[in-house]
């Protein structure tokens, strides 16, 4: 990830925060790391905070834009600055989120780090179906053909997993992927792909991470860890 830029998952969506500095050297950062990760934001409601940086209707406009051409969606945008503010209010954005903030300052009040959410879905996902979330997802149900999993951090599905998961989807190759019946369609952490054994065991639990730079799954087992 660019060090200009960095996302987290709250409340409302997807929090990117550009750093302080030239715009256009942090603009050109952002669009560049927005194209990189496009597959583990698409559908995700993005927030842009661009701390202390002024910027006219024009540019803001340019700027949601290019965001849309890579299949985006800005739903709004934070700043300290009151020029950038009014562009975004003049086009419809969002430049308040009083929710998330609330929750970081909870998080922050408990010792959590902020963003740290996890998110626990009780149902079937079946084909069509999509999740993206920044943290950690867990889904007590099955995953079936044709539905998706994407996250920042690890997937754990208590049932089934025929469809596609991709965990540590912003680059963490420590995330693991967990199911009661691991027989993905597509498996991805970080990078790496897995391909599925054409032919299988009889299903039971079972764990997946990367070693030594390919994905791996064994028996998932209380207490495990991993090596």
């Amino acid at each position: 990830m660019a060090e200009t830029v960095q996302i987290k998952g709250i409340r409302e969506g997807l929090l990117i925060s550009v750093a302080e500095g030239d715009w256009p050297a942090a603009e050109k950062d952002l669009l560049s790391e927005l194209d990189r990760q496009k597959d583990f934001l698409h559908g995700a409601k993005l927030i842009l905070d661009v701390n202390g940086h002024g910027i006219n209707a024009a540019t803001m406009g340019r700027l949601r834009d290019q965001i849309s051409d890579q299949g985006l969606s800005l739903w709004g945008v934070l700043s300290r600055s009151p020029l950038t503010e009014r562009s975004a209010q003049a086009m419809g954005l969002a430049t308040r989120i009083h929710q998330a903030e609330a929750r970081e300052e909870e998080q922050a009040a408990e010792g959590l780090p902020a963003g740290a959410e996890a998110v626990l879905v009780r149902r079937t996902l079946r084909s069509g179906a999509s999740i993206v979330h920044a943290g950690h997802v867990t889904l007590i149900g099955d995953l079936n053909p044709g539905a998706e999993i994407i996250a920042g951090g690890d997937v754990v599905v208590w049932g089934r997993l025929r469809g596609l998961v991709h965990a540590g989807a912003a680059g963490d190759e420590g995330a693991v992927v967990c199911a009661l019946d691991l027989a993905p369609t597509q498996l991805r952490i970080a990078s790496h792909i897995a391909i599925p054994p054409q032919e299988r065991e009889e299903p039971s639990p079972e764990i997946a991470f990367v070693r030594d730079g390919q994905v791996v799954a064994e028996p998932w087992v209380p207490g495990m860890t991993i090596k």
